[in-house]
């Protein structure tokens, strides 16, 4: 297999700086952070999908385009579990067991 490409490094990178649990980066935001050209980009998330180092996880409206557009995050990024999907679990957490 042949070492990643300096796009592919970049936008990898980009993904990883732009991922929070709440909000993944666009492909628009991954090409602008990653100062590549939005063609070259838009090739290289395509083959990053393909390969799996890329997975899409939902869609966000944005002012740029009519129909929601998809964010990206990294694949082992997708398998961690987030704190935020579980908040009653967060609540009852603190709970003491014992009630006077």
């Amino acid at each position: 297999m042949r070492p990643a490409g300096e796009i592919r490094k970049a936008l990898s990178d980009a993904a990883e700086a732009l991922f929070t649990p709440d909000r993944s980066p666009t492909l628009l935001e991954l090409a602008h952070y990653a100062q590549v050209g939005y063609d070259a980009a838009r090739q290289t998330v395509s083959n990053m999908k393909r390969a799996g180092h890329l997975v899409p996880v939902r869609r966000r409206k944005v002012d740029y385009r009519g129909k929601p557009v998809v964010e990206y995050c990294p694949h082992w990024r997708a398998q961690q579990p987030t704190r935020t999907a579980f908040p009653q679990h967060d609540v009852t957490a603190g709970w003491s067991s014992q009630v006077a």
